[in-house]
């Protein structure tokens, strides 16, 4: 994928008008810790450096979770570069309770991963919207037993691995789904813990938001007028989890205005890093809160994460979310969702997977172009002499969105699986082959009018089918 990324915007936290401070770069979004970790340094010169660094390197905690992984995970097809899933936790007992109701202890509010090139030239953060309706796999809950695999919002994969309150079992899970869903492999996770949001925000005195409408969100526990105010403590936190009553009340409204918080975050860290009492408290509150794998989990590892990062040009880091659309648009009675967008999503993924760049610009160009798996008629034959196979694809496509016509058998055994279709749709056909590996649809005069043909051969796995 190639394309022409544009830059930030300018302006103050979520519509800002006027002459307000200038955003940093979408560098600024990933990297607000790290104005905190040069920090270190100028503490350093002051005699504590040894007493800060240690007692900084104890707050973060570790979690190993390669033992909850299993062993049929994707193959890290770029050697050197890296994925790091970055996960909002918003744990819900305690002082947390009174953001949501009737809700798993854990929860995930934010979803992203983070890849970063073997040349170390670009990056991209990817975000996934919470309310992704895709398939999670059977994770490991923490008390001896295992979830089944469903179909569900994508967030709900942090919440079942940590029914038993551990972050290591709600990581593994949240892993296991992104890899089953895009075939990117995870190296590394971050989760950071909203209720350290807020201490950060107060070492900093607060952040400036100017929302261009009074938010009334008794979800979020945040009543705020319209215009600009500086926000602190659980009224910033309320700020960035918010959804209902602002806006259009969706995900996607809420990962923009949470992006657009963290651009002044990271511009106010920036301005008090001459102020070493109030970059002490954003410090502690940042490694207090921030738990990851064992490899990441110290101030040297997260040092060298932003030193790679800090040389990676600010038009060559792309912010992008997963293209998607309504679910209800497949499931008219689900008004709540939303699915990845095909081809698209698939080469995404792929583009990333084989360490290739993608862009915001080129990315949004693609989406346009919406086909809705509903609209895409196919019917599923056995090619591989085994009862089943069919039925079972079958009720995989079915539950992904797509029409199913029938089932049956193939006039003979295949070796291979195959899509055809008849001509004109070729951009369906397209779409239905990107959720299978490894496929290329072709074009069959002979076939039917309006329907697609899948063939089940001998190599595709039912768990195949995204």
């Amino acid at each position: 994928m190639e394309a022409t990324s544009g830059r930030g915007n300018r302006g103050r936290a979520a519509g800002a008008k006027g002459g307000g401070g200038t955003r940093l770069t979408r560098r600024g979004r990933i990297l607000a810790w790290s104005a905190g970790v040069t920090a270190v340094v100028i503490l350093g010169m002051g005699g504590v450096g040894a007493w800060v660094y240690n007692d900084l390197n104890n707050n973060i905690n570790s979690a190993d979770v390669d033992d909850k992984l299993g062993q049929d995970r994707p193959v890290n097809l770029s050697p050197g570069s890296k994925n790091i899933m970055i996960v909002g936790s918003d744990s819900r007992d305690g002082a947390n309770a009174k953001y949501g109701k009737d809700l798993t202890t854990m929860q995930s509010d934010t979803l992203m991963v983070l890849h970063i090139p073997a040349d170390r030239k670009w990056a991209s953060v990817v975000s996934f919207p919470r309310d992704s309706w895709v398939e999670i796999p059977g994770c490991e809950k923490g008390d001896g037993n295992s979830s089944s695999q469903h179909h569900a919002k994508i967030n709900e994969a942090f919440a079942i691995g940590g029914s038993n309150g551990k972050v290591a079992e709600a990581a593994a899970c949240s892993i296991k789904t992104v890899e089953s869903n895009t075939g990117l492999r995870i190296d590394h996770f971050m989760s950071v813990d909203f209720s350290g949001f807020k201490g950060m925000v107060d070492a900093l005195e607060g952040i400036e938001v100017c929302p261009e409408q009074a938010i009334r969100s008794e979800k979020a526990n945040l009543n705020i007028d319209a215009g600009c105010q500086t926000v602190k403590g659980e009224v910033a936190l309320g700020y960035v989890r918010a959804r209902y009553g602002v806006g259009d009340n969706s995900d996607i409204g809420r990962i923009g205005r949470q992006q657009e918080f963290m651009d002044a975050l990271a511009k106010k860290a920036k301005s008090k890093l001459s102020s070493p009492s109030a970059m002490l408290g954003f410090l502690q509150s940042a490694t207090k809160s921030l738990t990851t794998d064992p490899d990441m989990a110290g101030i040297q590892p997260l040092t060298g994460l932003a030193n790679e990062l800090k040389g990676i040009p600010s038009d060559r880091l792309s912010f992008l979310t997963v293209p998607n659309y309504g679910r209800e648009a497949d499931q008219p009675t689900d008004r709540a969702n939303v699915v990845w967008q095909y081809p698209q999503a698939a080469n995404l993924f792929t583009s990333l997977a084989k360490d290739k760049e993608v862009t915001k610009a080129q990315l949004d160009a693609l989406k346009k172009n919406v086909v809705y798996a509903s609209s895409v008629k196919v019917q599923v034959l056995n090619g591989t002499g085994v009862s089943g196979r069919a039925a079972d694809v079958a009720e995989k496509l079915t539950k992904a969105g797509y029409t199913v016509t029938g089932t049956g058998n193939a006039p003979a055994t295949v070796t291979k699986t195959t899509v055809t279709y008849p001509t004109g749709l070729d951009t369906k056909a397209a779409v239905l082959a990107s959720r299978l590996p490894g496929l290329q649809p072709t074009a069959d005069s002979s076939a039917a009018a309006d329907v697609i043909t899948l063939v089940v051969g001998p190599e595709l796995k039912v768990d195949d089918v995204a």
